[in-house]
């Protein structure tokens, strides 16, 4: 680790003494990163405001890197022609240097370039900062050595061919260029807050001071010195992660209400890791009123901002642009469609919101998981019995002619990125209403992400319009941005952000053994041997231990109030016990008295005045009238059978699903479920009987006729599917289909050729029944009647039925007494037909035992104990049904599943009852509470 060359010390106050006296002074002050150089900036501008100055020039502070760039960009301006190189952006270094891989031997076997050109840049500027270039020759290589030396190698030719520098050699450039006098430079410049200097950047320091510029060092006043000044560091242990963050943000909210003006700093080791947790965490604890969450409500400015911003494509607005532009490039997953249909950013997104929402849940019914941006406009238009959402589809229309008109084939990046850009302007981004604060600063930021695309023309001569849209997605995914805030008094750092901060309050959290010192992370294009001779921060575990070391050293002089914590659990699946770093296991530990903050949801609740009733009742239905939508239409009850289903499983599914309306929300698939495939089933057998009608004629017709009357009937099954879902069955895929149903189409028909005469008097049979007041829409599969007019109710199966599940006085599966008792009430027998390849057979409850292979007389069945006789069960079938219909039209809606928890696995309402909220898993077989 590089040693801080001997430079004279100056303090704070001189600083700020030297840079009243303005420009030309001729003083700059530099620091390590942005925010202490803003931070720095604003404590000097409140010194002048202090004492009373109206106006003053504002002080020359900035980062060290964009001090070197401007030493650069000042040069053509000195009077003097140097023969400068052309300054690289990031984005097109990460060009050349996937270039450089592609072009090498090991580049064709690589699976991910750009990752690879990614570590690749890092080993570049991590090579060029700490003077490691000369000395990789000098130490042994492994093989991810050597194929870097080899791209650097080639990364260099191409760059100096096109007289090209990047960042990494940049500081290199502008210490040349500081020998020669023309070349403007500051009188004196002040290192500020530098914990770490590299020999890159010592060596400008010394090139600057032997050019005549005076070279000082600062740093923030130590807060605890030997004397004791001020109070001494606790260690506070915490219960684990989420503990440590929440006790962290009740200390920081208690210090900042005590004084208003007091700074208080967190600083987290790996806050890249659990940043969403903390800024959770610290929001509710800073604005408990959880209303600010809800849409359209006013937002307040929080009182702590984090260094560490999100990746650029992270943000909704960003998201939504890169969606946009990659459903014009062909298919795209239908969940993204889906994100972009209800996003506020597409035109028409805030008047068109609910039925565009709408819509959505409609499409997901019939989409596949891909779908192109024709696709997805010609399942709009499908559903255009809604005329809802006219913006919507003039906007993708519009977008589809833009597409066609525009010249196909690659282009340079320049013209690509103007094509993108109007290409996001004809459908309608960033939307129709005003931006907030942020969401402007993130399509400003969007913007510049799309010209340094468009800059790549200096590296990159031609792109296609796919390439395109993934490069421009990697680089807003690669751009770190946070929306600027204004000055707020509590900081959320990372450990090298938080260099050279002074503070009044520091906490600083997550020094477990386990993560402090922090692991070393060598980078695996340098010999490790090298990194760790050069004392590479985290390049060896002895360099992150000295590094660590310095850091905590540094936090304990900080501030006036040092908290150090560790939490002594991990959270999920890592809880495993933690014990504090060795680097602050001799600190006292010590337990904090906090303020106790309600949350909103808290506050509410212990004002509540509580009113218990018991009400499971709705209102009710009026009796022989139907209930479609929630509204009294006296039509037929929508759902039809599956009302006395739902009802018989659990009262409350039947009125959150047939009343209210509630409904899952589909997820896009590809080919067909089991429901669908059984559907597939049923028409298939119907198109079958529909045409055979007779056991006589199924036995005389001949096999050349069977077969095309069977691949008839499957092209017209597979027809009826492809018209609720277009496309779902096409070319070879129902080719596979058809010769699936056909297979088993034959296979039962072989089981019905075992039977004796009869005849299929009712296929897909509608009807309108009425049990217990409540009328219902129904159809069965299929009706036989035999030679002596006895008749038989059949409903398909394609998966192995019981006979129980159509008794007891909460049946599972009531279609078929319903249908018998309300529809055929002389019918001798009800029978599951089980169409399952290889276990084809009927399983029927029958009066008779000669109606169907394998039945037996009811007589002889298990069945006879409980219920005495055919007609006794065929009573207590509708006294049961009855007493079904007539609790539903009561508007009875307890929350009681027959058989918890299987009846509730697959309910798509337990958001509704919040059964597992209520009673957990405490319930009977009956559904009872115990």
């Amino acid at each position: 680790m590089s040693s801080i060359p001997d430079f004279p010390q100056v303090t704070l106050p001189e600083i700020f003494s030297t840079l009243a006296a303005g420009i030309n002074a001729g003083v700059t002050v530099i620091t390590p990163n942005r925010r202490l150089a803003v931070a720095l900036k604003r404590e000097f501008d409140q010194s002048q405001a202090t004492k009373g100055i109206p106006v003053w020039e504002s002080a020359d502070i900035l980062p060290v890197l964009a001090f070197v760039e401007r030493l650069y960009v000042d040069v053509p301006y000195s009077g003097k022609a140097f023969p400068l190189p052309t300054l690289l952006t990031p984005a097109q270094e990460q060009v050349l240097w996937e270039d450089a891989i592609k072009r090498s031997d090991r580049g064709a076997v690589l699976l991910a370039v750009p990752e690879a050109a990614r570590l690749a840049r890092e080993a570049w500027e991590l090579a060029h900062a700490w003077h490691l270039i000369s000395g990789i020759r000098n130490f042994p290589l492994n093989e991810n050595a050597r194929a870097f030396q080899n791209w650097l190698q080639c990364y260099e030719h191409l760059t100096s061919r096109a007289h090209q520098v990047d960042h990494a050699r940049l500081c290199n450039v502008v210490t040349g260029l500081c020998e020669h006098p023309e070349v403007s430079k500051p009188k004196r410049l002040v290192c500020y807050g530098f914990d770490i200097v590299t020999p890159q950047q010592a060596a400008l320091l010394i090139k600057l001071e032997e050019t005549g510029c005076e070279v000082m060092m600062a740093g923030p006043q130590p807060r605890l010195g030997p004397s004791g000044w001020g109070q001494r560091p606790v260690r506070v242990p915490c219960d684990n992660r989420d503990d440590e963050v929440y006790r962290a943000a009740v200390w920081a909210r208690a210090r900042i209400e005590a004084g208003g003006s007091s700074r208080v700093g967190v600083v987290v080791p790996g806050f890249s890791e659990y940043r969403s947790t903390i800024m959770r965490i610290f929001g509710s604890v800073m604005e408990p009123d959880a209303r600010q969450a809800l849409p359209g409500a006013a937002q307040r400015v929080l009182p702590f901002n984090a260094s560490l911003g999100r990746p650029l494509l992270s943000y909704p607005l960003v998201s939504s642009a890169i969606a946009i532009l990659e459903l014009g490039g062909g298919e795209t997953e239908f969940e993204r469609a889906s994100l972009l249909l209800r996003s506020p950013f597409l035109g028409g997104g805030e008047t068109e919101m609910l039925h565009r929402a709408r819509l959505d849940a409609q499409l997901r019914k019939r989409a596949e998981p891909g779908v192109t941006l024709q696709g997805l406009l010609n399942l709009i238009l499908g559903e255009q019995r809604d005329t809802s959402y006219p913006a919507l589809t003039q906007r993708l229309s519009a977008y589809i002619q833009f597409l066609q008109a525009r010249p196909s084939g690659s282009q340079a990046p320049s013209l690509m990125a103007r094509a993108m850009s109007e290409a996001l302007q004809v459908i309608g981004f960033p939307g129709e209403r005003e931006l907030d604060s942020a969401e402007y600063q993130t399509l400003k930021k969007w913007q510049e992400v799309l010209a340094n695309f468009a800059a790549l023309d200096l590296v990159l001569s031609r792109v296609s319009y796919r390439e395109a849209v993934s490069r421009l997605r990697h680089m807003a995914a690669e751009t770190m941005f946070q929306p600027e805030t204004p000055d707020v008094p509590i900081q959320i750092l990372g450990v090298f952000d938080a260099a050279g901060m002074a503070f009044d309050y520091l906490w600083v959290m997550g020094l477990s053994d386990e993560a402090w010192p922090p692991h070393s992370r060598p980078n695996p294009f340098l010999p490790m041997e090298l990194q760790r001779a050069a004392k590479v921060p985290q390049g060896s575990a002895a360099a992150s231990l000295e590094l660590a070391s310095r850091l905590t050293d540094a936090w304990l002089s900080s501030a006036n109030e040092v908290i150090l914590s560790h939490p002594r659990q991990g959270v999920g699946r890592d809880a495993s016990e933690f014990a504090p770093s060795p680097l602050i296991a001799d600190i006292a530990a010590g337990e904090l008295v906090l303020a106790a903050y309600p949350h909103y949801r808290n506050l509410i609740r212990d004002a509540r005045r509580l009113e218990c009733i018991e009400d499971h009742t709705a209102p009710a239905l009026p009796r022989a009238t139907g209930w479609i939508g929630g509204a009294n239409s006296g039509t037929t009850t929508a759902g039809g059978m599956a009302v006395i289903k739902d009802h018989s499983a659990c009262p409350f599914r039947a009125m959150a699903v047939h009343r209210f309306g509630a409904r899952v929300v589909d997820t896009a698939r590809s080919g067909l479920d089991a429901m669908e495939r059984g559907i597939l089933v049923h028409h298939m057998l119907a198109q079958a009987w529909s045409q055979l009608k007779t056991k006589s004629r199924l036995d005389a017709i001949g096999d050349e006729d069977l077969e095309a009357m069977l691949m008839q009937a499957a092209e017209e099954a597979v027809a009826r599917v492809n018209q609720d879902r277009p496309g779902k069955l096409s070319g070879r895929l129902a080719v596979i289909e058809q010769r699936r149903l056909i297979r088993l189409a034959r296979e039962w028909l072989d089981v019905d050729k075992k039977r004796d005469d009869f005849t299929v008097t009712a296929i897909e049979d509608k009807r309108s029944i009425e049990i217990g007041g409540l009328k219902l829409a129904t159809r069965l599969d299929r009706i036989d009647e035999l030679g002596d007019g006895r008749r038989i109710v059949i409903d398909y199966k394609t998966r192995a039925p019981s006979l129980n599940t159509m008794l007891g006085e909460r049946p599972e599966e009531p279609q078929l007494p319903l249908y018998l008792v309300a529809a055929e009430p002389d019918a001798v027998a009800v029978a599951f037909g089980q169409v399952k390849a290889g276990e084809m057979r009927y399983a029927a409850l029958a009066r008779d035992s000669d109606l169907l292979p394998g039945a037996k007389a009811f007589s002889a069945s298990l069945q006879v104990a409980r219920y005495g006789s055919w007609e006794e069960l065929v009573a207590q079938w509708r006294i049961g049904l009855e007493r079904i219909a007539e609790s539903f039209l009561s508007g009875h809606a307890k929350v009681d599943p027959k058989n918890y928890p299987h009846t509730c696995r697959n309910c798509d309402v337990r958001p509704l009852c919040r059964i597992y909220e209520r009673v957990g898993s405490k319930f009977t077989g009956r559904g009872d509470e115990e």
